[in-house]
């Protein structure tokens, strides 16, 4: 695991994952000027909870939990007893994670037909 959290922090993932987050600040910003179509509502909920759920939930939880194993020695006690919390509390945050951005993905995307079909 350690091997992958320095693999996967690239530039290609930060532009994903930092510009997605973009995006939805951006698009939750101009629905609050259009609210009064019909629609809005699953861009802004869904771009909050992309915000929320995927983007807040790494940073606070994720991350931090990286971190500490990023420091970890994984033939010791310690890092044995850090895994096992470690793999408990990530694995938790990550299936926050998930759901959030498929739900996040969902709305947009009834945001989004909703939009071609008017």
């Amino acid at each position: 695991m350690q091997s992958i959290n320095i693999t996967a922090i690239n530039p290609w993932f930060m532009v994903v994952f930092l510009g997605t987050a973009a995006a939805c600040i951006f698009l939750a910003i101009v629905s609050l000027s259009k609210w009064h179509q019909p629609s809005v509502v699953y861009l802004l909920i869904g771009s909050l909870l992309y915000l929320a759920g995927t983007v807040l939930v790494t940073i606070a939880f994720n991350v931090p939990l990286n971190d500490a194993l990023a420091i970890a020695k994984p033939d010791s006690p310690d890092g044995a007893n850090l895994w096992a919390k470690y793999l408990s509390n990530w694995t938790i945050w990550n299936h926050v994670r998930t759901i959030a951005a498929l739900a996040a993905a969902v709305l947009l995307t009834i945001a989004l037909c909703d939009q071609t079909v008017q």
